[in-house]
């Protein structure tokens, strides 16, 4: 057992380690889709304008770009409706326009390695192989962050009516291997127990 564990050591101390950054996941998974959107459901529950209940309200993403950006703006929306807002599909309609706009919405990503990271060996007149890592320690983590903003003016006039600070929200997940087969992860982008279906919240009512 003794002699086992020197080799590993001195495997890992022969190898070194690897260490690499990620900043943006443009082709992302299921996972980083998840993550992103949890960022955003949290950063968009923060929002809040004090727009009074009942108002017509026309939502204006034109300035709101990211990735995802559709689920975020439907998840402000939702978070708006809850405030007891009246949204309203056309500008000519409301009382009040609220601009939204994001600052981030993304996944950075981080990696740890001491062992050998999968590597393309080309072979000729064969196409290429991909030779698999190989994991004596691992810790890989991926954190998606947003920040959002909203701003709230008369449909008419053009005047503030309220301003949001900047508002973040964060997910992350962290995978870690030892030994090549042993390996964990945790996660807050999927919640331990699903909410029942249809909600908890009567319509037009804000649950802090």
């Amino acid at each position: 057992m003794i002699r086992a564990i020197a080799i590993v050591v001195l495997a890992a101390l022969a190898l070194g380690g690897c260490t690499s950054a990620k900043e943006s996941d443009p082709a992302r998974t299921a996972t980083e889709q998840l993550l992103i959107s949890s960022a955003a459901d949290r950063a968009a529950q923060r929002l809040n304008l004090g727009i009074p209940p009942g108002t017509k309200v026309f939502v204006d993403a034109a300035n709101f770009e990211g990735t995802d950006g559709k689920y975020a703006v439907g998840a402000i929306r939702d978070r708006f409706l809850r405030a007891g807002m009246a949204l309203v599909a056309e500008r000519k309609d409301a009382a009040a326009v609220v601009e939204i706009r994001s600052g981030a919405l993304s996944v950075d990503r981080e990696e740890f390695l001491i062992g050998i990271p999968d590597f393309v060996i080309p072979i000729p007149l064969a196409g290429e192989f991909t030779f698999p890592e190989i994991a004596l320690y691992k810790d890989a983590k991926r954190r998606a962050i947003a920040k959002f903003a909203a701003v709230g003016y008369g449909a008419g006039n053009g005047r503030l009516i309220s301003s949001t600070a900047e508002q973040y929200g964060f997910s992350h997940k962290t995978e870690k291997t030892i030994l090549l087969f042993l390996s964990w992860e945790r996660t807050d982008a999927v919640p331990k127990e699903q909410p029942e279906e249809g909600g908890d919240h009567p319509p037009g009512v804000l649950k802090e």
